[in-house]
């Protein structure tokens, strides 16, 4: 296996998918044996089983994709996911309240999610969209997850046209100061860009399905697209 594969969480996340598709995503995977595959809820039970007989994560998204709504559905879909075998949640965080500095009730949110989480041994971790913050939302948002006891930080869903960026991929960091883990996200399609983030300390990397093969050093895939 090669050691890049045990980073990644294989987003299977475009909302036109069709579930012939989304196998067809699995099936290209698979034989490098990702980290986790990150799953839309109606997904779960398919996957469910590939996961478990693969012994590779599932992870599901929860707010997905604006994180806009009411913190008592998150924490009855998180909840449904839980009951349903999920091993990590990637929650999308409520960004239009960061931007407002409704810092309270950001914190309120996650901690709310983490508290069933956390005690269920299912990894928590929270999407930012970074393009949309400024270095000291940013900044804030790591410390209040911290706080909330989330596992990880992530830097976007990977939809929002930018994709990781090193300045923010380094604030993160330097902000978690190893209280909590960072997963860079987006346009990561090349092994030379996944190793550059693992060496500046990202433990996670969110990659989409069709980049796996050119990532794993498959000298015959062509670069991925998409996430």
């Amino acid at each position: 296996m090669n050691p890049l594969a045990s980073y990644l969480d294989v987003a299977l996340l475009k909302p036109d998918m069709t579930e012939k598709e989304v196998m067809e995503g699995v099936e290209l995977c698979l034989p490098y044996q990702p980290c986790t595959f990150c799953v839309r809820p109606s997904d779960i039970p398919l996957l469910k089983p590939i996961c478990q007989q693969n012994r590779i994560g599932l992870c599901v998204v929860l707010g997905f994709p604006h994180g806009c709504q009411l913190t008592d559905s998150k924490l009855e879909e998180a909840k449904l996911y839980v009951r349903s075998g999920v091993d990590e949640i990637d929650m999308v965080c409520n960004v239009g309240w960061v931007r407002a500095g409704q810092w309270k009730k950001v914190k309120d949110e996650i901690s709310a999610i983490s508290s069933f989480t956390r005690p269920a041994g299912v990894t928590l971790k929270v999407i930012f969209e970074t393009c949309f913050l400024t270095d000291a939302e940013i900044e804030k948002l790591v410390e209040i997850c911290i706080e909330a006891k989330a596992d990880f930080v992530k830097t976007s869903t990977g939809f929002n046209g930018e994709g990781a960026q090193d300045a923010h991929v380094k604030l993160m960091l330097r902000t978690a100061n190893r209280k909590i883990q960072v997963k860079p996200s987006g346009g990561i399609r090349t092994p030379e860009r996944a190793k550059s983030l693992i060496e500046l300390g990202a433990t996670r990397l969110g990659v989409g399905y069709a980049s796996v093969p050119a990532l794993c050093g498959d000298e015959k895939a062509e670069e991925g697209s998409g996430y």
